[in-house]
């Protein structure tokens, strides 16, 4: 048993919000992490080293007998003073508290919407949600191509969503370029089962314009797993009379505003 190792761990864990927030951060499990809370393991020497250099201590010291630990650590600087330092872990951590009910969201999804590089195409992508230490991200892949024959481009959007006074918000930046933060409103289904989410896109155009755009967007479900390569596949740049798209989706993604309408609006789709 290790209970000098785990007292001590448990007192720089305090020093946090909470152990998820260490798990989180530190990316590491957080059953393997409960056992070294309760002394019954020891981390082998890299992930002993990973702690230390997180929590801003040497491994000797760690180890040391708990009493002797904790003296020490009083006239160190506390290490949420660090994390301190980082004030959008708070935000998140407010969101997150506020965001519940995303679990029946989770999986693959195609997303259809006009693009905002080649107007007039539409872009079928794939985007897949999931859920890791009590957070909801999710990864959007994009396969552009103007035309048969010419070259695919290839997008990869990493961000967080949220499920916030029923509508799901998600926000994401342009992973391989670092050039683009967009942020997507889709309307939730009260039905036990998903199939269509409709809602709006805002983004800047990724050709060389750059022109703020807001498209409306509509995310069908696929299931919690498919065939990526399969699937992936599947995405492409399509046009609007082409007959791949069925008319339901087309009549959701349309980009027109009806009369008496002041506001540029999602729409349903059936």
């Amino acid at each position: 048993m290790h209970h000098d190792f785990a007292k001590n761990l448990r007192l720089l864990c305090s020093y946090y919000k909470s152990v998820a927030e260490v798990c989180r951060k530190l990316k590491v499990n957080r059953p393997q992490f409960n056992r070294y809370l309760s002394g019954r393991y020891k981390p082998s020497a890299h992930s002993l080293r990973r702690l230390c250099d997180f929590f801003g201590v040497e491994e000797h010291e760690i180890l040391m007998p708990h009493s002797q630990f904790e003296l020490l650590i009083q006239v160190r600087p506390r290490p949420r003073e660090e994390a301190e330092e980082h004030p959008e872990y708070r935000h998140l951590d407010l969101l997150q508290a506020n965001s519940q009910g995303l679990d029946k969201y989770l999986g693959y999804y195609f997303e259809y919407h006009y693009s905002m590089a080649f107007p007039g195409k539409i872009l079928r992508n794939l985007v897949c949600l999931e859920k890791r230490d009590g957070r909801v991200y999710y990864q959007r892949t994009e396969r552009l191509q103007q035309s048969p024959g010419e070259r695919v481009y290839h997008s990869k959007y990493l961000g967080m969503a949220h499920l916030l006074a029923d509508r799901i918000f998600l926000v994401d930046y342009e992973s391989l370029t670092c050039n683009q933060l967009t942020q997507t409103i889709l309307i939730p289904t009260f039905k036990s089962r998903v199939g269509r989410l409709s809602g709006l896109r805002l983004g800047a155009s990724a050709s060389g314009e750059r022109i703020p755009s807001c498209t409306r967007v509509v995310f069908e479900y696929l299931g919690h797993r498919v065939d990526i390569r399969r699937t992936l596949r599947l995405c492409s740049t399509f046009e609007a009379d082409g007959g791949q798209i069925s008319p339901a989706v087309l009549a959701a993604i349309r980009n027109e505003m009806a009369p008496g309408e002041h506001h540029f609006r999602a729409r349903h789709c059936f």
